[in-house]
């Protein structure tokens, strides 16, 4: 019996419990430039592209931690940036 809340059939883990330390996880990016992390083995959810780093969890948190310095999203900083000019 399939259920309407059921993960898709191709997906092989869906839910954060489901990892494990020996998971591989790869940095994705938004287009208003949003970091995530997400399972190597999972195919990119839509409005996502890999940003090329894949490591453990700890070493791709790193990775967004040097990298995403401003939390704010691309469009809030264009728009702050726009209304100082």
């Amino acid at each position: 019996m399939t259920h309407r809340n059921d993960p898709p059939a191709t997906t092989q883990r869906a839910r954060p419990t489901d990892m494990d330390e020996n998971t591989r996880y790869q940095v994705l990016r938004n287009d208003e430039d949003q970091y995530s992390l997400w399972p190597a083995d999972i195919e990119v959810p839509a409005g996502w592209q890999p940003v090329g780093k894949e490591g453990t969890e700890a070493e791709c948190s790193a990775y967004v931690d040097e990298v995403w310095t401003d939390m704010r999203p691309r469009s809030l900083r264009e728009r702050m940036e726009n209304a100082e000019a």
